[in-house]
């Protein structure tokens, strides 16, 4: 099977990672679904034991927590979850893993989707190691890394000979690396099984392709504008609020979905969708879409109108940068449209264009005022999340906003025991954190796949992922 290796860049290790603003599931024509190199350690022959227990916190496993949580030599972007857990021990044999936790985690069993091999667990190799490199040899899963081209992207798998669970329906899965325009005319041309869309012009191309369909479904996927506090020009408070407070996110919607039949809710939270339980639609009950309201904020903030309308302040311009990856049409009418929203209220929009391979120093070097990219949902878990996302020193952080007295807050919000009440309490410090005003969600947006007739567990999975032994042709 030949498939679309996604051009994305994934910022975040665990359920939020950041992709490009190319939305590469939607308008890229390539699939987003990404299979792991290995399965680092599988779970059908393993049993976790896990016990929550008070017990041990002045002895030395609570110790043991402490040195990992304070630990900053790992690149690690979230350690909710892990930084509770005070030991870990061999159980009845081999095969089981007592884990011991201080407090409840109701979301335990996230932690240990994937495990790592130790000899990727020193601070070296956790960093460093998977740059360029497989690494296949600290894995396991039904297939192996056969080749790996660390220039052009390309993968191939092979069926891994010492692995002892079921056996792969495929003997080999390639991935090639290819642009929007590339990969759409690979499936037309049969080169690749699959490739996925979210553009009006490119569904129109992939489909009808002879011997294939379109599979369709919702989206693990939130789009979102992102403020950089630290910017000169945004650094108050009031200045961000009445940004946020000219965009009108329907209008977004409306460019993003135009020839798509499809509609959706408007994004409410970073943490959950609008269809999981549990979601609360934070966002409309704290930032509001009015325009009257920002221009009467930026003036009683001292921002007076220019000549040309823009405002001024002791001589400067209320001018921000809006960094544009790529060549996308989709992307260039949306950044247009946030400039003619802004321009309005007295805020100039500097459209400032980058290389796509720029796409992580950009965002490590918060090199931006205003930012569109997204975050892909790997289980649908959201209240677990609330740190990564929020939490003053953590990379996933875009916007450097947040505060220790909310940090506390988020802190407080994981040791609480009940789902229900955990992801209750999760959407108040949300609301909290979205008064700050650095952040927008925008869109989700649908998952919209050509796939080759007969290539069973291929398409629009949400929170899924089907496990690679799995993927195969129907007979």
């Amino acid at each position: 099977m030949v498939l679309v290796q996604p051009r994305r860049h994934h910022l975040l290790p665990h359920r939020r990672r950041a992709v490009q603003p190319g939305l590469p599931q939607r308008r890229q024509g390539q699939c987003h679904r990404r299979q792991p190199a290995s399965r680092p350690h599988p779970q059908p022959q393993g049993r976790l034991q896990r016990r929550h227990t008070d017990r041990l916190a002045g002895g030395q496993g609570h110790l043991a927590g402490e040195q990992r949580r304070s630990d900053k030599d790992y690149n690690a972007s979230n350690t909710e979850g892990y930084r509770n857990i005070t030991s870990v021990s061999r159980g009845s044999d081999d095969k089981q893993a007592v884990i011991d936790f201080k407090g409840v985690d109701p979301w335990w069993s996230s932690l240990f989707t994937t495990l790592l091999n130790p000899k990727a667990a020193t601070v070296t190799n956790f960093n460093d190691a998977y740059v360029k490199k497989a690494h296949p040899e600290w894995g396991a899963g039904p297939y192996t890394v056969g080749t790996f081209d660390t220039k052009s992207g390309n993968l191939t798998f092979v069926r891994n000979p010492k692995w002892w669970g079921k056996k792969g329906k495929l003997d080999k899965r390639i991935y090639v690396n290819l642009d929007s325009s590339a990969a759409i005319n690979a499936f037309k041309n049969g080169q690749v099984d699959y490739a996925s869309t979210g553009s009006a012009e490119g569904l129109k191309q992939i489909s009808g392709v002879t011997g294939t369909e379109i599979r369709r479904g919702g989206s693990p996927f939130e789009y979102s504008l992102y403020v950089n506090s630290k910017s000169a020009a945004l650094r108050d408070v009031r200045v961000r609020k009445a940004l946020l407070e000219s965009i009108d996110r329907t209008q977004i919607a409306r460019i993003q979905f135009q020839g798509l039949d499809y509609s959706e809710p408007l994004p409410g939270s970073a943490l959950l969708y609008s269809f999981q339980k549990g979601y609360e639609d934070n966002v409309s009950s704290v930032i509001k879409y009015a325009p009257d309201d920002a221009r009467k904020a930026l003036e009683s903030a001292g921002w007076k109108a220019g000549g040309d309308g823009i405002r001024e302040k002791a001589g400067t311009r209320l001018t921000v940068r809006y960094t544009l990856l790529g060549d996308d049409p989709l992307d260039k009418a949306t950044a247009n449209a946030f400039a003619a929203m802004l321009k309005p209220v007295g805020i100039g929009v500097d459209i400032k264009k980058a290389d796509e391979a720029d796409f992580s120093k950009i965002l490590s070097d918060r090199d931006f005022d205003l930012f569109l990219s997204g975050n892909r949902s790997t289980d649908p878990f959201g209240a677990r999340y609330l740190y990564q996302f929020y939490g003053t020193d953590s990379d996933s952080n875009l916007t450097g906003t947040g505060t220790p007295e909310l940090d506390k807050e988020i802190h407080a919000v994981s040791e609480i025991s009940d789902p229900a009440k955990q992801t209750a309490r999760a959407n108040a410090v949300e609301r909290a954190e979205l008064a700050q005003y650095a952040f927008l969600p925008l869109f989700s947006g649908p998952s919209v796949y050509g796939v080759r007739k007969g290539l069973a567990n291929v398409g629009a999975t949400i929170f899924g992922t089907p496990l690679p032994e799995t993927v195969g042709w129907q007979k």
